[in-house]
């Protein structure tokens, strides 16, 4: 049986709730017949509008903060993907037909995420329901019956509403101290490449578009001395501060490992061995490469990681695939891993990535590989940093994907300037 065909624009503005769809950046995108019956405007005099602009604040009346609020109730859903109920608002309406007469209001109002297919905010559903009369009602002494009860209705939402407020102003304050110690302990986490002789190389991290600016992707490049570097790109699954505390903890194992010279097999052997003793470092992977520059070779071992990418000068794309192994935690007792080699020229490129550069939700891996080995082919002969930039802004969507992204790119350029 065919499922019908269901008009969403139509059921949406045929709802009995007030109801109002804004951009990322606060603009009007559609509003229902009910929330224009509610605001007493017409359809031009807010969509297409910012929500400052369609409803600004009575400026007359300090204790009228409602504009204000609600403009920080949506930018909490634009940060965080989070559905916020509001405490009931005084939001005086500016009456059309008496410019500067300002009608006293009050309202309940819950803004929601409309989230887009790799998960970032695409829009924000603002409902509205008005409670003016319950509040009202003491003060205008209609329906003595009521009094009573109106009384108490008003007394307690006030008051919780006051209570509610100053509970969400908190929240975003912690949220924002959050936020800001993620950025320092990804900072501390994810530092510069540590080279000794000058190199083409950029690094890159893009969190996922949600709440924590940090989750459990790691990159690490190192010059062990001048003819050797190793490279190591990893991932933890999860995100906020527990993944990155799990992601520090094998970043530095890995990274003592290659200043020791350890061949990548035997340094993901021992990384393997590691991980079983790390809470939350189940299903990590990691690949590590070693840079021969004299012999012009790269040895590499994977752990359950996706393939690096060795791109030619002659625009030839190669996927690094032949040394592919179980994620951390995960290889068979007495096994070993296995490691590859593979011969590169001067000019080269070499790009090592986490997934969210090419996964993306209801599509094959491969389309995303293909993707990838089509950008890296296009913008080979740009230098590392631009190269870098390119391959994110052809790669990465707008609306931003549901995982972190972590990106290495190092030109393998082996003869010496004159």
């Amino acid at each position: 049986m065919t499922e019908p065909e269901i008009d969403y624009r139509a059921a949406f503005r045929a709802s009995p709730a007030a109801v109002a769809l804004l951009a990322p950046d606060l603009r009007y995108l559609d509003v229902n017949e009910a929330y224009l019956e509610l605001a007493g405007r017409v359809r031009d005099q807010v969509v297409g509008r910012y929500v400052d602009e369609a409803f600004p604040g009575n400026p007359d009346q300090a204790a009228a903060t409602g504009a204000r609020n609600v403009r920080q109730s949506m930018e909490w859903v634009l940060a965080t993907r989070e559905r916020d109920v509001m405490a009931a608002q005084r939001y005086d309406v500016e009456t059309p037909e008496h410019s500067g007469h300002w009608e006293e209001r009050y309202f309940s109002i819950v803004n929601t995420p409309v989230l887009g297919p790799e998960g970032g905010v695409r829009m924000v559903l603002n409902r509205v329901e008005e409670v003016t009369e319950i509040v009202m009602a003491r003060r205008q002494g209609r329906d003595p019956e009521r009094v009573d009860r109106a009384s108490r209705l008003e007394s307690d939402l006030l008051a919780r509403a006051d209570e509610l407020q100053y509970a969400n102003e908190r929240l975003r304050e912690a949220h924002h101290r959050e936020r800001q110690v993620a950025m320092a302990l990804q900072k501390a986490m994810l530092p510069p490449p540590d080279l000794v002789a000058p190199r083409d190389a950029a690094v890159r991290y893009r969190p996922a578009s949600a709440t924590m600016n940090i989750c459990g992707d790691w990159y690490d490049l190192t010059d062990i001395d001048e003819n050797h570097s190793s490279v190591v790109v990893g991932d933890v699954v999860g995100h906020g501060l527990e993944a990155a505390g799990v992601m520090g903890q094998l970043r530095s194992a890995l990274s003592a490992l290659a200043r020791a010279s350890t061949p990548p097999a035997a340094a993901l052997n021992i990384l393997d061995l590691y991980s079983r003793s790390v809470p939350g470092a189940e299903v990590t992977t990691a690949v590590k490469i070693h840079v021969d520059w004299s012999a012009q070779r790269l040895i590499y071992s994977s752990a359950g990681h996706l393939p690096p990418v060795l791109a030619h000068r002659d625009g030839h794309v190669e996927f690094l695939d032949r040394a592919t192994n179980p994620p951390l935690g995960s290889l068979p007792e007495r096994a070993r891993a296995k490691e590859a080699h593979t011969a590169f020229a001067s000019g080269d490129v070499l790009v090592v990535y986490t997934d969210g550069l090419v996964e993306r939700r209801d599509e094959d891996i491969d389309r995303g590989l293909t993707r990838l080995a089509a950008s890296v082919a296009r913008h080979r002969d740009k230098p590392a940093d631009p190269l870098a930039d390119a391959l994110l802004s052809d790669l990465l969507p707008p609306e931003g994907t549901e995982d972190d992204t972590a990106l290495v790119v190092l030109r393998l350029v082996t003869e010496r300037p004159d």
